[in-house]
């Protein structure tokens, strides 16, 4: 099941992917009144657990299997074709956005040199959650920041109940789902931060507004059995830059997520990204950086592409 965020500015509302139609929880009350009971805040939906899901996942099934239904929900504008629907990020405003870096060997090398060393303990940084857009929206370049501008493809865990220092064992039974996420970073404090190893300064050129798209859709977890079973690839005007597969993660997912929740207290919605593989555009001779008018693609097989184009600021 793949659940959304139905962009209406300055607001946004909940829905859910039916084949390659968008169905607007908001909208479906009178022909589906358990409707009206869906909350429009995507953290609040994730809050409700199973129970929620299983009702969201009785509209997926009735809605494909009656098109009269369907036609009816089409008629009032509650089920769309998804290419007329402006997403926004599935999850606008999570409580923790938390990157996790250094997380593939061949990231690690091209970054930091090719005797870089993995760290004993994942490392990880909370991203401004005000950085984060959705797929479709344009990545703006900061005038004073432009022209160093890369990009790090990154499949990320999406939580759906509370998560506090949980074993390995039981990790996965806190994540509701995964969503795909573009760690944009402006890399002019690349050379500074080799020279100091202050990760700060690195951090810092990952905050900017829109420098954290989103999306396109949050795939619940029974939709990808193996997590660590996974393509990733990553486009720059169709060219392939980033071809990874998540097997090659340096710490498996369930470790990531006892290790950070030993310190965080997860909660719905909250989002934990596993870090980009190599291929990006600072580590290669020459380097690449994205520029206006640009288009950047990160895929993830079995959730979607998060497609955004790069515009000045």
């Amino acid at each position: 099941m793949k659940l959304i965020s139905i962009d209406l500015a300055p607001g946004y509302r909940t829905g859910v992917l039916v084949g390659d139609e968008a169905l607007d929880f908001a909208l479906a009350g009178d022909l589906l009144p358990i409707a009206n009971w869906v909350p429009s805040d995507m953290r609040l939906l994730l809050a409700g657990g199973g129970e929620a899901l299983d009702i969201i996942r009785g509209f997926v099934g009735a809605v494909a299997g009656d098109e009269t239904l369907a036609q009816g929900l089409r008629s009032v504008g509650a089920l769309k074709p998804l290419s007329a629907v402006r997403l926004g990020p599935p999850v606008p405003r999570p409580g923790i956005l938390l990157s996790h870096g250094r997380a593939y060997h061949d990231h690690l090398k091209e970054m930091r040199g090719a005797d870089a060393k993995p760290s004993e303990d994942p490392s990880g940084f909370l991203k401004n959650t005000n950085s984060i857009t959705a797929s479709g929206s344009a990545i703006r370049l900061p005038p004073h920041r432009s022209t160093m501008v890369d990009f790090e493809g990154e499949f990320s865990i999406v939580f759906g109940a509370r998560c506090h220092h949980v074993s390995e064992a039981d990790a996965l039974d806190f994540v509701v789902g995964y969503t795909i996420i573009n760690d944009v970073s402006a890399r002019d404090w690349v050379p500074h931060f080799r020279q100091t190893g202050n990760p700060d300064l690195n951090r810092a050129g990952k905050q900017f507004p829109t420098f954290t798209p989103m999306g396109p859709c949050i795939v619940t977890k029974d939709e990808i059995p193996d997590p660590h079973g996974l393509t990733l690839t990553t486009t720059l005007n169709g060219q392939i830059m980033q071809d990874a597969h998540t097997s090659g993660l340096i710490w498996r997912i369930p470790a990531l997520i006892s290790y950070f929740s030993e310190f965080y207290c997860f909660e719905p919605g909250d989002i934990l990204t596993t870090g980009s593989p190599s291929g990006v555009g600072f580590g290669r001779k020459p380097p690449v950086f994205m520029q206006p008018g640009d288009i950047v693609e990160v895929t993830v097989s079995g959730v979607g592409s998060l497609i955004n184009t790069i515009a000045a600021g």
